[in-house]
């Protein structure tokens, strides 16, 4: 990476992604009026001893320019029950939804509330106040301490973070929800501070390898399998990646080396070829020679992390289906908005209508007697033979055609609660060109990259 060159991309990618001062003022006069209403709300239900702390990158100053998400959260007294936290933490965010423009209770390890507010994705998170990391009650407890770690460690180095952010969105690793398991918010920030810069975070990234161990503080005290072990500095026992997968890893290391290499902005804001049209998808499809079969049904109503283990689970199901009768799963992947689509690639969806069932070795006495019993007079068996010194019936296979075998077994795969139910109340199977049918501009996208997820 030449100096010059990377001084020019700095410069470029910091004035599209960096907050302008309208838009931190309009930030701060949004986030101190919501902390004010908490406030207000907690001190009119006589919970004096409530208190709220504006978090994430909000209140790091770690956010991109569009990103208007605030993370407030209500801090009850270490002494209060869990069930005070959550019917008072709820009665408190209620209370201040009903100003909104859309809101959801929403279930992590605790209820809480998520809403739109004047034109910001708001999250209202009853937690307890605690006296350190070690003590925390539930996880979202230790949310404060890294708001604390960071703010002490980050200062001059917010646009380094905003680059690395802004790099892995690009190269499609950012995010630590299930739906990416990729790098959380936390995680860049925490890589920003170990290695002191955007680019050489890069750089280090080059050469990571499965077991790459990072401890700011020196304190890890646990053993972790993740490719990746960023060790909590507020948390000795915790993995600050330990959602990241292996192929998330890899592909930040991949694009990191392309990066060195050959520096451009297309790592930051990739092209989107929003342009294309049916035909030439279908026909992008159609040249990899191979079979497409789209599982699609409404979507479950409920949060993205806890709808997409199931539908991995239903995916894994799915292809086990499939391959237990012999259709080949070349890939599989899921997709969700309004509908969900789970898109599989088959070597082919038609097999031949006979099956070779093989027996028992003919010198394996009663079981080869009984086998030959069954089917050598058997009316539809086209053939009965001896080859490589056992019995063979060739039989009429059951499915021949994989989309008759979901039409009739899919609602038997394992799939999740939310996920079965949606499914039993209806599905509708889609096959090859019929799937560029789908009309929504981020399913076609998803084609377009198939088979990266």
């Amino acid at each position: 990476m030449e100096n010059d060159v990377l001084k020019g991309l700095r410069a470029a990618v910091l004035q599209r992604i960096s907050p302008k001062n309208e838009e931190r003022e309009y930030l701060k006069e949004i986030a101190e009026l919501l902390v004010e209403k908490v406030e207000l709300i907690a001190c009119s239900m006589g919970l004096d001893d409530v208190s709220t702390n504006l978090v994430g990158s909000a209140a790091r100053n770690t956010w991109i320019s569009g990103t208007h998400d605030l993370d407030i959260f209500i801090m009850f007294p270490e002494k209060a029950s869990r069930e005070e936290l959550e019917k008072n933490g709820l009665n408190i965010a209620r209370k201040i939804a009903e100003e909104s423009e859309f809101f959801e209770e929403r279930y992590a390890e605790h209820p809480y509330i998520n809403m739109r507010y004047r034109g910001f994705d708001v999250d209202i998170v009853p937690c307890f106040r605690v006296q350190s990391a070690a003590c925390i009650r539930s996880a979202v407890d230790r949310t404060p301490f890294h708001n604390e770690f960071i703010k002490r460690n980050i200062l001059g180095l917010e646009p380094d973070v905003l680059l690395l952010k802004q790099f892995m969105k690009g190269v499609g690793v950012y995010g630590s929800e299930l739906r990416t398991q990729g790098f959380s918010g936390y995680l860049t920030e925490l890589l920003v501070i170990k290695y002191g810069s955007f680019e050489n975070v890069i750089r280090s990234a080059c050469d990571w390898q499965p077991g790459t161990y990072i401890d700011l503080n020196a304190h890890g005290t646990t053993q972790h399998a993740e490719p990746l072990v960023v060790v909590d500095p507020t948390d000795p026992k915790r993995n600050v990646a330990a959602a990241l997968s292996l192929d998330k890893f890899c592909m930040f290391i991949d694009s990191c080396r392309e990066f060195v290499m050959s520096p451009t902005l297309d790592f930051f804001f990739p092209g989107s070829d929003t342009s294309v049209t049916d035909s030439e998808l279908l026909q992008r499809l159609r040249s990899r020679g191979t079979a497409f079969i789209a599982i699609i049904f409404k979507t479950p109503d409920v949060v993205e992390d806890v709808l997409y283990p199931q539908l991995y689970k239903m995916e894994l199901a799915v292809a086990a289906l499939l391959e237990e009768h012999e259709f080949k799963v070349l890939n599989k992947g899921s997709w969700s908005g309004q509908k969900t689509v789970i898109l599989l690639e088959l070597m082919s969806a038609t097999l031949p209508a006979l099956l070779k069932h093989r027996g028992p070795p003919v010198w394996v006495h009663r079981h080869a007697e009984t086998f030959k019993a069954k089917y050598v007079y058997a009316e539809n068996v086209f053939a009965f033979y001896i080859e490589n010194g056992t019995y063979v019936a060739e039989i009429p296979r059951k499915y021949s055609d994989a989309c008759s075998l979901l039409k009739e077994r899919l609602t038997s795969c394992s799939m999740g609660k939310q996920v079965s139910s949606s499914v039993k109340s209806g599905f509708e199977l889609l096959h090859d060109s019929e799937i560029c049918s789908i009309q929504d501009m981020n399913f076609k996208l998803f084609l377009l990259n198939w088979p990266r997820i």
